[in-house]
């Protein structure tokens, strides 16, 4: 009988498998994409509302794209893709307007939307983290910027906010940032009623 419990059931060791051990194990950072020191300077910036001047205030970013690099490997910030607080009623009528005419139509982007808006009871600041994948970009795009974007989330510690944009009938319509900041309570967005 003992023969036969050998040759059916072997006398292997018995191996625990593991995460660890596992080939298909999850890898935040299987891309190999690093993140840019200019990209968190730029969060911190728009991230810490300290008291400043005037001057100061007006060169504070509203939105900022980033995007990457062209040899794939790094998150940088995006040449000429930013709002400025100083911008708003100046050369940018409505800032959440301007900011979706920014992002590509056939590519990927991460950015950072910083929202004013109002609920039932305040006024509110926040930081929004979006993740633009609209369909018509290229698969490859969308598969290495999917597999970055922990890199940069973990960069950007104290985001409440993050939105997943896969075209630009989720994000033209400002009630959808609405509903993520807070549901039914915000009355406003960037001064304009929802």
């Amino acid at each position: 009988m003992q023969k036969i419990h050998a040759i059916f059931y072997g006398n292997f060791p018995k191996r625990r498998k593991t995460f660890e051990s596992s080939p298909f194990r999850w890898n935040p950072q299987a891309s190999g994409v690093t993140v840019n020191d200019e990209v968190i300077k730029v969060f911190n910036d728009m991230k810490v509302r300290k008291s400043s001047t005037q001057e100061e205030i007006k060169k504070r970013k509203k939105a900022v794209l980033f995007c990457l690099s062209d040899d794939k490997r790094q998150i940088i910030v995006e040449e000429a893709k930013q709002i400025l607080v100083g911008d708003i009623g100046d050369t940018v009528e409505d800032p959440y307007t301007s900011f979706v005419k920014l992002l590509p139509l056939n590519d990927c982007r991460y950015a950072l939307y910083d929202a004013t808006y109002e609920t039932k009871e305040s006024k509110k600041e926040d930081l929004v983290f979006i993740f633009w994948a609209p369909e018509s970009a290229p698969l490859k795009s969308k598969m290495i910027y999917a597999s970055s974007k922990d890199a940069i989330k973990k960069k950007f510690t104290g985001i409440k906010h993050e939105w997943q944009v896969n075209g630009l009938d989720d994000i033209k319509d400002r009630s959808t940032l609405g509903e993520k900041l807070g549901g039914n309570v915000v009355v406003s967005l960037e001064g304009k009623p929802l």
